[in-house]
C-alpha cells in the first residue's frame, strides 16, 4: 500500500536561475530536463500541479530601469521571457507523456491559451500539468507574486518555492557559517525579520488564503518529490 501523499495540490515557483544551470544565460538543457522528470514524477502520483517559471535567466525587468530605461517595457520584456520558459518545460514534459497546458496572463493565441481562472482549474481537474506565464500581467509585480496569486486561484495546498539551499536560513549560508536554518516558520515571522522567501506581497497573499509555502532545493535531485510523499528536506511557512 501506498503512502498518503503530503500534498496533493500544489503550486511549484521555479526561479529563472535555477534553469540556467552552469551557464550565463538561457536555459541548461540537463537542468531542464531534470526539472521535468520530476515534475512528470509527481504528476504521475496523482499530484495536481501547477508550475510558474521566472525569467531571470533570460531578462529581468529591473536590469533596463537601472540603466535609465522604462521599468515598465523592461517588466514586459521579462513577462515574455517567462512565457519562452514555460514553453521550453512543455516541450521537455512533453516527451514524458505529460499532458500540460499553457496559460499566460498576456493574451498571446498564437502560442498559448490567455488564463481564465475556469479553463485553468478544468485543466487541473483533468489532471494536466498547468503552466502560468508572464507573471500578473502587470509591471511592478514579481513573478512570485503571481505564483501566490494563482495557487490561490487553484485553491493549492502548498506553494512550493524551489531555492539554491535547502530552506530558509536566518543569512545567507554560502557567505554565513553561522547562518541558521529553520524547519519552519510563521508568515509573520517571515515578514519581521526580513527572511529573503519571496516578497512580501507573495508572504501575505499565502497568509490570507492559508497556503503553506515550502522552501526547498531545487537543485538537490528529486527534493520536490520526496517532500510530496511528506520525506525530504525543506522549510514550511505557515500559520504557525
Amino acid at each position: 500500500m501506498k503512502a498518503p501523499l503530503r500534498f496533493k495540490r500544489v503550486l511549484l515557483k521555479v526561479s529563472g536561475e535555477a534553469l540556467l544551470g552552469n551557464q550565463t544565460f538561457g536555459i541548461d538543457d540537463t537542468v531542464l530536463t531534470r526539472i521535468a522528470g520530476e515534475i512528470a514524477e509527481g504528476a504521475k502520483l496523482g499530484v495536481k500541479i501547477g508550475v510558474v517559471t521566472g525569467g531571470g535567466n533570460i531578462y529581468r525587468g529591473m536590469s533596463i530601469q537601472k540603466a535609465g530605461g522604462n521599468r515598465v517595457a523592461g517588466d514586459q520584456m521579462g513577462m515574455l521571457a517567462t512565457v519562452l520558459n514555460s514553453i521550453a518545460l512543455q516541450q521537455k514534459l512533453g516527451a514524458l507523456g505529460i499532458h500540460t497546458r499553457i496559460f499566460s496572463a498576456l493574451a498571446m493565441p498564437a502560442i498559448c491559451e490567455t488564463f481564465n481562472q475556469r479553463n485553468a482549474e478544468a485543466a487541473f481537474e483533468a489532471g494536466d500539468v498547468v503552466l502560468f506565464a508572464a507573471g500578473t500581467g502587470n509591471p511592478f509585480v514579481t513573478t512570485d507574486s503571481g505564483a501566490a496569486l494563482r495557487a490561490a486561484e487553484m485553491g493549492c495546498d502548498a506553494l512550493f518555492k524551489g531555492t539554491q539551499v535547502d530552506g530558509v536560513y536566518s543569512a545567507d549560508p554560502k557567505k554565513d557559517k553561522n547562518a541558521k536554518r529553520y524547519e519552519t516558520l510563521t508568515y509573520d515571522q517571515v515578514v519581521k525579520q526580513g527572511l529573503q522567501v519571496m516578497d512580501v506581497g507573495a508572504v501575505a497573499l499565502a497568509r490570507d488564503n492559508g497556503i503553506p509555502l515550502v522552501v526547498f532545493s531545487i537543485l538537490q535531485p528529486g527534493a520536490f518529490v520526496d517532500i510530496l510523499k511528506g520525506k525530504g528536506r525543506a522549510t514550511v511557512v505557515s500559520a504557525g
